[in-house]
């Protein structure tokens, strides 16, 4: 090894802040260690991004089965990705069990039923979040709505009477668990859709009087596509969608907007959270994206999931237009859709996917976005039957 005089090679500056420590001595100065490059590459991060998919399907109750067949992978892939996937969670199922202890509840057995909720015992139903706001949002709907008599998990306080818990990284609510289930045999039966329809029209009339009560966010689906959700795309020098239908689809939408009612709606309507016990409704959760928006957004939304599921749910293209006339004709049983709201609905679906497109691809969820440009495709290429079957005519 070669020795160099410091004096010949570092700054003066530098040699006597090392005078500070040592003066005259030999001193080794090792090689700084290669920097390995950790950032996933594309393929990775899909591989990721579906992995966290199969896991959230395996606790929402998708078989591995069902699983293998949707992923084109054998079971025992998806036996080690649900296994890989449940140890990543570990420390926060033991961040739940300590955290239970704010509540004056006896101990209870802790099962994740969602990437976010986990079910303690068999009374209660434990939500975390890092977003506070959409932890208020959730709390003053759901005291709101158990106030009036809707169906909801209602909030149980903790020992020291606060509507939820807190550490450094979370922040915890725990509400009753709500009896039932999820449907997942819609196709199946055209009265399920039709139950939907109408469970939906009561939540939006219940929202109404909790608008009376208190102040909500105000979203627009016109603003947003105007405004962050084009800037995706340019950013991306508007891959998936073609620019052109894209302002045809805003300045179409700009037109009628106005003449579309705005309330306080569900924000995210799927099978999931609306539960049934023994074919009858038990109740609502989840209002943590709830906000004032075009009250059509919400039926939209709930159509559109469904094509999203269709290969767990098994749901071909006739069925789906059957559910589609069914679900609008329960709502309408129970609330009158304007005729401006039915002339909209291919159009705010087209909307609302091609928000899906935008945060997809702002998640680097590459599978994603591609399946929400095919639903995009889908409803664009089915506009006229779409209208005929919410019943009404392409102006």
């Amino acid at each position: 090894m070669n020795y160099k005089n410091a004096n010949h090679i570092l700054p003066d500056r530098l040699v006597q802040e090392i005078q500070q420590y040592v003066q005259g001595e030999y001193i080794y100065i090792p090689i700084k260690d290669k920097v390995i490059n950790t950032t996933p590459t594309e393929y990775e991060q899909e591989l990721i991004k579906r992995n966290e998919h199969i896991y959230t399907k395996s606790l929402e109750g998708v078989s591995n089965g069902e699983l293998a067949n949707m992923y084109h992978l054998s079971d025992s892939s998806i036996r080690r990705i649900i296994i890989e996937q449940r140890k990543g969670y570990e420390t926060m199922n033991n961040k739940i069990r300590q955290i239970i202890n704010e509540w004056d509840i006896s101990k209870k057995d802790v099962k994740q039923i969602y990437d976010s909720a986990w079910q303690i015992g068999e009374d209660y139903v434990l939500k975390t979040y890092e977003d506070v706001n959409m932890l208020q949002r959730n709390i003053k709907i759901l005291t709101i709505l158990d106030d009036m008599g809707i169906p909801v998990g209602g909030i149980v306080l903790t020992k020291d009477r606060k509507t939820y818990a807190k550490d450094t990284e979370y922040y915890y609510l725990l509400t009753n668990k709500l009896s039932g289930s999820n449907i997942t045999n819609i196709h199946k039966d055209t009265a399920i859709a039709s139950e939907m329809g109408k469970v939906l029209a009561k939540l939006h009339k219940a929202f109404k009087e909790c608008e009376t009560q208190d102040e909500f966010w105000d979203n627009s689906l016109l603003k947003e596509m105007n405004g962050w959700i084009k800037e995706v795309f340019v950013k991306n020098d508007w891959k998936y969608i073609d620019e052109s239908a894209f302002c045809n689809l805003v300045d179409r939408l700009k037109k009628m907007y106005d003449k579309l009612p705005v309330q306080l709606i569900h924000r995210d309507v799927h099978l999931g959270n609306f539960l049934f016990d023994n074919g009858r409704f038990s109740g609502y959760i989840d209002f943590d994206l709830s906000q004032r928006n075009i009250r059509i957004f919400d039926l939209c939304y709930f159509m559109l999931g469904l094509l999203s599921e269709e290969e767990v749910l098994d749901i071909s293209e006739e069925q789906w237009f059957d559910i589609l006339k069914q679900f609008f004709k329960g709502y309408e049983q129970e609330h009158t859709l304007l005729p401006e709201e039915k002339q909209a609905v291919p159009y705010v679906m087209e909307g609302i996917e091609i928000l899906f497109v935008a945060w997809f691809m702002e998640q680097n969820d590459i599978k994603c976005a591609e399946d929400a440009v095919k639903i995009y495709q889908f409803v664009e290429q089915h506009v006229e039957r779409i209208l005929q079957t919410v019943g009404c005519k392409q102006p």
